[in-house]
């Protein structure tokens, strides 16, 4: 465990995090605003171009790209949605972390741009709450445990503990680099 003094520098451990995770509302919607024009959601809204028409999505990141069940591509969203793919396993030995940056960037650019940005994999509680906690912490200088209890204020999330490990790099990475 970390001693009261130290929870606010040190990177929780993923056992810890594991046990934050697991605390609060355990129900998922379809999908959710996690953040100012920033939503998480799961194939069923992805498939569904109506719904993401009614949400005025322009931008989705589809991180289980090419994946079962989440075939979506450029071609199905047509020129009013801009596309992105993740080809993704949601898998703890799969390296989600070289798609931190590139996601990440690709999400600013879009919120600059006033955009509607839609976030999903299959269920929409691990590889895409994965890349928007990495978001979070990378554009918007959140540590992982404020990233993870902002996104919770909002959503059931549950990254495999692979990832959640990855995000603990990435968290030490930041805090050194600023």
């Amino acid at each position: 465990g970390i001693s009261q003094e130290d929870s606010n520098v040190a990177t929780p451990s993923v056992k810890d995090l594991v046990k934050i995770l697991y605390g609060g509302k355990r129900f998922g919607n379809h999908v959710d605003e996690v953040w100012p024009n920033l939503f998480i959601g799961d194939m069923s809204v992805a498939n569904d171009r109506y719904s993401l028409w009614k949400l005025g999505i322009t931008h989705v990141v589809n991180v289980a790209h090419g994946r079962m069940h989440c075939q979506g591509s450029h071609d199905f969203y047509g020129s009013t949605v801009d596309y992105y793919g993740v080809p993704a396993d949601d898998s703890p030995s799969f390296d989600l972390s070289r798609y931190f940056f590139p996601s990440a960037e690709y999400i600013q650019n879009a919120l600059d741009t006033a955009a509607r940005v839609f976030v999903h994999c299959a269920v929409g509680v691990s590889r895409s709450a994965s890349l928007v906690l990495a978001y979070l912490m990378i554009h918007q200088r959140y540590t992982l445990l404020e990233a993870i209890n902002k996104v919770k204020e909002r959503r059931w999330i549950f990254p495999n503990r692979g990832f959640l490990k990855q995000l603990c790099a990435l968290d030490m990475k930041l805090r050194k680099t600023s």
